[in-house]
């Protein structure tokens, strides 16, 4: 029998990086494609493992899945919970506006309301905002759909997330950019601290997959309107 490899994310919509599983097993966008890549270098069938933003990390360091692979900015905070493999992203952070706020930068929002996820990296560009009142969303099984409903309703007059998540919103009429944060941000695959063997083993594959071209290939099919950062 072939060997599993597990890996945690949550189920929900956010392409280009993944949308719902239509079957719990399957998943497309980046993050799904990619990662069948690296499992095949390895030999290994790949296995989603679906559970709460919050709990994919506990799960990973508990031995209940392999390594979580599902929007990981190699902050500190994370950084200190699992060890992270080279990057297979990099990305910046987007403020995003309803259409027509003229606001176009982070000296031009003092008395926004702007949202955040709890505990991200785009929460650290939100405190840098001047003035603004700061409202954290909970790692709720979409958020990023809890954080558009806010917008649109109100609730908050801004939202930071990451640049690529907000591919599908410039198509969207009801929404502008505000501004987009610099921040170059790592994203990687998070094992358990210690599992020395299988992050070398994902880096190995990482840099197979880089080499030969099809690491390129898949994010240049999901993402084309974003530079390719890992050449």
């Amino acid at each position: 029998m072939m060997k599993k490899l597990r890996l945690a994310c949550i189920d929900s919509a956010a392409l280009p990086l993944f949308d719902v599983s239509p079957d719990g097993v399957t998943r497309a966008g980046y993050e799904p494609e990619l990662a069948g890549l690296v499992a095949d270098v390895l030999g290994l069938e790949l296995e989603w493992v679906f559970t709460a933003w919050d709990n994919m990390i506990p799960m990973v360091r508990a031995g209940e899945a392999d390594a979580v692979w599902c929007g990981q900015g190699m902050i500190p905070e994370r950084a200190a919970l699992v060890d992270f493999t080279q990057p297979y992203a990099i990305f910046n952070e987007t403020v995003v506006v309803r259409a027509g706020d003229p606001a176009r930068g982070p000296d031009s929002m003092a008395g926004y309301r702007v949202g955040a996820i709890a505990n991200s990296a785009n929460l650290k560009v939100a405190q840098t905002i001047v003035g603004a009142e700061i409202v954290e969303f909970g790692a709720t099984a979409d958020v990023f759909a809890d954080m558009i409903a806010a917008l649109r309703s109100g609730e908050v007059d801004a939202f930071v997330d990451d640049d690529v998540v907000m591919i599908p919103l410039g198509e969207d009429p009801d929404f502008d950019v505000a501004f987009t944060a610099e921040t170059r941000n790592p994203w990687g695959i998070g094992v358990k601290p210690g599992n020395a063997e299988l992050l070398a083993d994902l880096n190995r594959a990482l840099d197979t997959l880089r080499a030969d071209g099809r690491f390129k290939a898949v994010w240049d099919k999901w993402m084309p309107t974003l530079d390719f950062p890992l050449g």
